[in-house]
């Protein structure tokens, strides 16, 4: 199925959507190709999973500005990795989003971190052939400064040549090839700072496709079952059963196209 003809068939133009900066190179591809078509997309602050505190209070803010745009909310953040609290382990990423209130209906990608976002476990042992890799991805590159704030090359060199089979750059949208030649000192140094080679490994967005796609097929599931709870039992009012219909066929659509991106 092309792009133009999935991207009909399964719309997100009724989320908003937000997601960890460091994703957003990816996003922003899609959204350019067509396929991600959210009414809006904020980002937080790439890398602030050492950074506790704001990370909270930036997804915070941008999930209540995300509620002005709509009342459907689609989070780009991992469930394991980006938000481990060690003083406080019952307080996840996934309580942060729940303690935002009713009346809107929110959704996280199911996925571990923004590298399983890219490629899930099995492929990424694949690519690194059981190599003790350190993976990254455009995000990290280009705000590494960010992602890596408080680090030193002191703490550089206690946790980098650890990996090694190198870091590789799971990389989804031609960034390698444009930033390498653009950026070649910035490619080496970073490159010396972490005492590892950088090799690229190109992928498909399609994991990361997938899984924004699920998020949209589960909600409209579940307003389907919600919907059916509230039907009379022996009176049933047409537009309740219009209804029904316009999001039974947008099920459809969404599972068919869906199908079709494997």
């Amino acid at each position: 199925m092309t792009q133009s003809k999935m991207a009909k068939e399964l719309s997100f133009n009724d989320y908003a959507i937000v997601s960890c900066g460091t994703l957003a190179p990816e996003l922003n591809y899609l959204r350019k190709e067509g396929f991600l078509d959210a009414k809006k997309i904020a980002y937080t602050t790439p890398g602030r999973h050492e950074v506790l505190k704001e990370l909270e209070s930036q997804l915070i803010q941008k999930i209540n500005a995300a509620k002005q745009h709509s009342k459907k909310i689609i989070i780009v953040y991992g469930g394991k990795f980006c938000y481990v609290n060690a003083d406080n382990p019952y307080r996840t990423i996934d309580t942060i989003i729940q303690e935002q209130g009713t009346g809107i209906s929110t959704s996280r990608i199911n996925a571990t971190h923004c590298m399983d976002m890219l490629a899930d476990e099995s492929q990424r042992e694949q690519i690194c052939g059981g190599q003790k890799v350190l993976w990254l991805t455009p995000g990290w590159i280009t705000y590494r400064n960010h992602v890596f704030q408080d680090w030193d090359k002191g703490k550089a060199n206690e946790n980098f040549p650890q990996h090694t089979g190198g870091a590789i750059l799971l990389d989804g949208i031609g960034f390698w090839d444009k930033y390498s030649k653009g950026h070649p000192e910035e490619i080496l140094d970073f490159s010396d700072w972490m005492g590892i080679e950088i090799r690229p490994h190109r992928i498909a967005l399609d994991r990361l496709k997938n899984l924004l796609s699920d998020c949209v097929i589960s909600d409209l599931q579940k307003e389907i079952a919600e919907l059916k709870s509230r039907l009379p039992a022996h009176s049933l009012k047409p537009h309740m059963i219009q209804q029904l219909e316009n999001l039974e066929e947008k099920l459809e659509n969404a599972k068919r196209a869906r199908q079709s991106a494997r």
